[in-house]
């Protein structure tokens, strides 16, 4: 299995900006897609944003598109959430995993992210 490590979240105006990192433990994190989700209170998990192996290709949930950018280092096993523009509604816990998940284990801890004035 590979370990996850969310990190990065935190509390912000709405419009500002925050950064999010997820840390794999092993390599083998290279050989599948990544993506970011989403978990608000009271709400399903679900996917925002979703990038490939070599980073050709990116895909983003509607209510984040244009705000949002997703990126990763394979030689650092590391992918990263840009978020801009942030909204109260972006308030939630941000985990990563592959896409479909599960495919190399289990989820992390998550990164919370909460937009108030």
């Amino acid at each position: 299995q590979v370990q996850l490590v969310e990190s990065g979240g935190g509390l912000v105006q709405p419009g500002g900006s925050l950064r999010l990192s997820c840390a794999a433990s092993r390599s083998n994190f290279r050989l599948t897609a990544m993506g970011w989700y989403r978990q608000a209170p009271g709400k399903q998990r679900e996917l925002v944003a979703r990038i490939s192996i070599g980073s050709d290709s990116t895909n983003y949930a509607d209510s984040v598109k244009g705000r949002f950018t997703i990126s990763r280092n394979n030689a650092k096993k590391t992918v990263y959430l840009q978020m801009n523009s942030l909204k109260p509604e972006d308030t939630a816990v941000y985990y990563c995993n592959t896409v479909p998940s599960g495919v190399l284990g289990g989820w992390g801890q998550g990164t919370q992210v909460t937009v108030s004035s």
